[in-house]
């Protein structure tokens, strides 16, 4: 490859390529109601296979302490309480949290379904690390098992041009059910649920939606996946469910105009602006609409997230889960084995107090730490030499709501690869990649048909930029495939 013309694929295959997404369902919806394709890679990343296995392994183990953590009430509310008054929206969920489970002889009837996705970079020099905790709004789990789909197709359809950008020509694609066994473990989980009513006919299942939200597609893949196996969908915003919901008969979550539902799945809820109608004119923000969130909880239906899985994979969570003894992990029934597995997986991690900032600011090698707070998705990272400027304009009430995590340097690409945004190719020669591997728990117990693994997602950016989302950053959509 000499030249630039001689690197590039022909227009041809990038229609090609572009059109099949859309088919597909890979892509974002715009304001005027077209389509545009979710930006994509041309060929897979490779991963040792021994460091896949370790994360396989590892991964449920972790979904299993989030699922214990987030039912261990008295232990969020202790360990939070310190967040949720430097953090406004936290304090919110905890005050919810509260609420909730304040009176033990009438706790929520609610049954906890985990649907998670733990994102890890595999470091340089320290190996795969885990980055973040996805409790609320884990989705893009269909995208993930369509990019494995896309690059077979590619495989298939224009061999030469996937093998001129394939990272190792030895390397086996790894398998990717994530929209298949999402909605497996759903579909068992809501006729569990049904079963506590013996109701017959097709379960219900209500997807929590933002308004006018452009990242719809992955969310109707589910759904469609879901009616595939008999089970009916349903959308509505946090604001049409303050009208519509009610209760039946043994505390039934009722939905006007549908009737029972079976299982409720958030893919909104993680910021303010999901809970806020300025109709409802309120003196304390989000009040109206977080209740409803709450009154969803006071029945028997299958939920994700709760408002205690959305606090127990929280950044301040993740720190103190980092910073605990591996055989405190006991007291939420792990053994001392598999604390380890998990502790080998998670990333330094340091509160922001003054002695930390003193010590950030004198000593510590900025470029290896990132400063986070607790926001979901894009723009919530600051990094390298920024920190001290952050750090110095957060009061000490706000101290809380921040953590130092060591930063991780993923492997580059050993080869360049072609990205494909907006019907467009461009050479990318430093690409790294993060990986998500989803699980799905119901009341503590594995819900998929692979042990509570459910698939995964690539994302792949530049190394040279910070924001790596599909859909608020400069991500593409990638797969994986496997070598050694």
């Amino acid at each position: 490859m000499t030249n630039d013309k001689q690197r590039f694929l022909s227009q041809q295959i990038i229609e090609n390529a572009c059109e099949w997404a859309i088919m597909h369902g890979v892509a974002f919806r715009q304001a005027d109601n077209t389509a545009r394709h979710c930006p994509f890679s041309i060929a897979p990343m490779a991963m040792e296979r021994e460091v896949y296995e370790h994360l396989l392994k590892v991964t449920p183990l972790i979904t299993k302490l989030i699922s214990h953590v987030s039912e261990d009430h008295d232990f969020l509310q202790s360990s939070l309480s310190d967040m949720a008054k430097a953090d406004p929206f936290f304090g919110r969920l905890m005050a919810l949290h509260q609420q909730a489970h304040a009176d033990t002889s009438n706790s929520p009837t609610r049954q906890p379904l985990l649907l998670m996705r733990t994102d890890f970079m595999d470091d340089r020099q320290h190996g795969a690390k885990v980055i973040e905790f996805n409790g609320i709004a884990a989705g893009m789990g269909p995208f993930g098992q369509r990019a494995t789909e896309f690059h077979a197709f590619m495989q298939s359809q224009w061999p030469n041009a996937y093998q001129d950008w394939l990272e190792d020509s030895a390397a086996v694609p790894a398998e990717n059910q994530g929209l298949e066994q999402l909605a497996y473990a759903i579909t068992a989980s809501a006729r569990k649920v049904q079963a506590d009513f013996s109701a017959e006919g097709k379960p219900t299942f209500l997807m929590v939606v933002q308004k006018n939200e452009d990242n719809v597609y992955d969310q109707h893949l589910l759904e469609t996946a879901l009616q595939k196996r008999g089970v009916r969908t349903v959308r509505r915003t946090f604001e049409q469910l303050s009208t519509e919901l009610s209760t039946g008969d043994n505390q039934r979550l009722m939905l006007d105009g549908v009737g029972a539902i079976d299982v409720v799945y958030l893919r909104a809820g993680y910021q303010y602006s999901d809970y806020w109608a300025p109709d409802l004119n309120e003196s304390t923000c989000c009040h109206a609409l977080s209740q409803t969130r709450l009154f969803i909880e006071q029945h028997n239906v299958a939920v994700n997230a709760t408002i205690s899985q959305q606090l127990a994979t929280s950044k301040s969570m993740q720190m103190l889960l980092t910073m605990l003894p591996a055989e405190d992990y006991a007291r939420w029934g792990l053994s001392l084995d598999e604390a380890q597995l998990i502790k080998s997986v998670l990333a330094e991690m340091k509160p922001i107090n003054a002695e930390t900032i003193e010590w950030f600011n004198r000593q510590a090698v900025k470029h290896e730490w990132v400063l986070k707070n607790q926001g979901e998705g894009g723009g919530h990272c600051v990094f390298g030499e920024d920190i001290s400027d952050t750090l110095s304009q957060i009061s000490p009430e706000e101290y809380d709501a921040w953590a130092l995590m060591q930063r991780l340097y993923p492997h580059e690409r050993e080869t360049p690869t072609i990205a494909v945004r907006d019907v467009e190719q461009a050479v990318v020669d430093d690409l790294v990649s993060e990986i998500g591997l989803f699980t799905a728990y119901f009341n503590g117990e594995p819900m998929t048909q692979l042990g509570g693994y459910a698939g995964y997602l690539i994302r792949s950016k530049p190394a040279s930029e910070n924001e790596g989302g599909i859909h608020s950053g400069k991500g593409i959509l990638d797969s994986l495939t496997l070598v050694g």
